[in-house]
């Protein structure tokens, strides 16, 4: 069988178990944001710099700048939980359907 150029082709003896995570912080590894349905929106006019919304990030997709301003989101990887949202008391983080 060909796999084509650059592909290896393994049995499934070689397979990793499943639900099992081999290294510690892998998510990095994977870009997931594209699984989203709901989008959060930063508005920085409303935002208190608080930074209750960062710690309740899942997937750590709230981006901070030098001086631990929230500056956004890392689309990349946040998969539209709205749990910042929920987190939010100045409205700064608005839904929007993707």
């Amino acid at each position: 069988m060909n796999a084509g150029k650059g592909v290896k082709l393994v049995s499934w003896k070689e397979i990793t178990h499943g639900s099992h995570v081999f290294e510690a912080g892998n998510a990095k590894n994977f870009k997931t944001g594209d699984w989203r349905s709901n989008k959060p929106v930063f508005i920085k006019e409303n935002c208190k710099q608080c930074l209750l919304c960062f710690p309740v990030c899942p997937d750590s997709a709230i981006m901070l700048d030098e001086n631990t301003q929230v500056t956004g989101f890392d689309y990349d990887f946040c998969k539209g939980c709205m749990c910042c949202q929920e987190a939010c008391n100045f409205k700064a983080i608005e839904r929007e359907d993707v």
